[in-house]
């Protein structure tokens, strides 16, 4: 058995449906299909999620949003229309999103958005299902509370629940296929709850645990993953096979291929991810695996994020005053912030944190706490930073790394702010300023990935004239 997802740009309109649906009846094992809502159909258009989204902050601010809504029924409406299911369905259709999208029901303002951000992927895979019946298929959409996926109660931000997936374990003796929207699920409560965004990608996960899949087949817009991103570098190295540490690394540094908690079920249940094409599904992919062999080039694969900051601390014999790093962090808990990553030396310490999460006063009194409480000698804030990292199993076996990465973004002038690699040595991570991200990726996949002959000036040349012609 396998679980095949889709993401939103394969289900954008009727023609990606109906690629969808023969992706899925070319393989008899494919019995369970998790759908997300219908994506962006073109450069300028917007995401069904999206529209859902405007929809109901309107509504909870007006109490109707009726121009919001009909954008929703349309896009539904066409893709209905063109994949020929008739009126009956497309009344059924738009009188079910109407009721999700029309009534609060004396929801909360959080369970309201959750309720109309999962009529995306709960009306699109009613859709996949009336349209693979119409084709003379067995198949059938189940609703996420009746199949058992229990979720934390945490609007917005859901996470399975350890006995969701003895329940979910049924689905695999479902006959004919089986159409799963994803990205929310049910509290023990019975109130509908999201997963964060992207979470499309966390229930094929999930699902695949549950029935112990053979592979977990997650379909989206590219061949395979690429060691870099393709919109920087012109057709970069694609990446054959990735262990799920590697993947779930660059999936936090920025690859926006995977969500970056969706491999957490697949990977405790020790089974095989394969991202594949929707548009070209006879492309092998991606495979991500828990182990794999390791090649000349110890580096998998180069990302970058924005949206960071460092709150470097300074305090003299920091190092011998025991506690110091519990009371540290414990301001930050307090003050209701994760942080990132906490790189230090023996008389100071920086915490990383996403810039998002940093309010102007919330800043000014962690600094004041940082004096105060902790008794700090110097206490600077940088703003706009971002995180690049080089990931690679390998690494743990290959002297130089460091040394190389560190030359080839001096000499393409980036300048470091900070240099950190975990004790797994899986990741090494460089803090750079955000305007300068760009040409440290480029310099890294020149120095790791490049052609022979080859500089980094050329490929931020070419990366420039590429982006001036999109």
């Amino acid at each position: 058995m396998k679980v095949a997802k889709f993401g939103g740009t394969s289900l954008a309109n009727a023609e990606q449906i109906k690629k969808v649906c023969s992706i899925v009846m070319a393989d008899r094992d494919r019995r369970l299909v998790v759908v997300s809502a219908p994506g962006k159909r073109h450069k300028e258009d917007t995401k069904v999620t999206d529209l859902l989204i405007s929809c109901a902050n309107r509504f909870l601010q007006q109490q109707q949003a009726e121009e919001e809504k009909q954008a929703v029924f349309a896009r539904y409406e066409e893709i209905i229309a063109e994949l020929g299911l008739g009126e009956a369905v497309a009344e059924q259709i738009k009188s079910e999103l109407d009721d999700v999208l029309s009534n609060r029901q004396g929801l909360s303002a959080e369970r309201f958005m959750d309720a109309a951000k999962a009529a995306g992927e709960d009306t699109c895979a009613k859709i996949v299902a009336h349209y693979l019946r119409s084709l003379g298929e067995e198949a059938s959409y189940v609703n996420p509370q009746d199949a058992g996926m229990l979720v934390s109660d945490e609007a917005g931000n859901a996470h399975v629940l350890p006995e969701a997936y003895a329940k979910l374990a049924s689905l695999r003796e479902r006959s004919g296929i089986t159409v799963f929207p994803g990205f929310f699920g049910y509290a023990k409560s019975g109130e509908l709850v999201t997963f964060s965004r992207g979470g499309s990608d966390i229930t094929g996960s999930i699902l695949a645990a549950a029935v112990t899949a053979e592979v977990y087949e997650n379909f989206t817009d590219v061949d395979s993953v690429y060691v870099v991103n393709p919109n920087l570098i012109a057709n970069p190295k694609e990446v054959k096979e990735i262990t799920y540490r590697e993947m779930r690394e660059l999936s936090y540094s920025g690859f926006s291929v995977f969500h970056e908690e969706a491999l957490i079920p697949a990977y405790e249940a020790d089974i095989p991810v394969c991202i594949k094409n929707t548009n070209n599904p006879s492309a092998p992919g991606t495979m991500i695996v828990a182990e794999r062999p390791f090649a000349t080039n110890r580096v998998s694969g180069i990302a970058s994020d924005s949206g960071f900051c460092s709150i470097y601390v300074s305090k003299y014999l920091m190092n011998k005053e025991i506690g110091f790093g519990r009371k540290l962090l414990q301001i930050f808990e307090e003050e209701g912030i994760s942080y990132e990553h906490t790189p230090s030396g023996i008389d100071n310490i920086s915490v990383i944190l996403r810039e998002k999460d940093l309010t102007e006063e919330k800043e000014k009194r962690i600094i004041e706490r940082m004096f105060r409480e902790l008794g700090a000698d110097d206490v600077a804030v940088q703003h706009s930073l971002a995180l690049v990292m080089i990931v690679g199993e390998g690494m743990r076996q290959s002297v130089g790394t460091t040394a190389r990465a560190t030359t080839a973004l001096a000499a393409a002038k980036v300048n470091l702010e900070m240099i950190n690699q975990g004790s797994s040595e899986v990741s090494m991570m460089f803090g750079v300023k955000a305007a300068e991200a760009d040409r440290a990726v480029i310099a890294l996949y020149q120095e790791f990935f490049g052609d022979e002959g080859e500089t980094a000036a050329e490929l931020l040349a070419a990366s420039s004239a590429a982006s001036v012609t999109v």
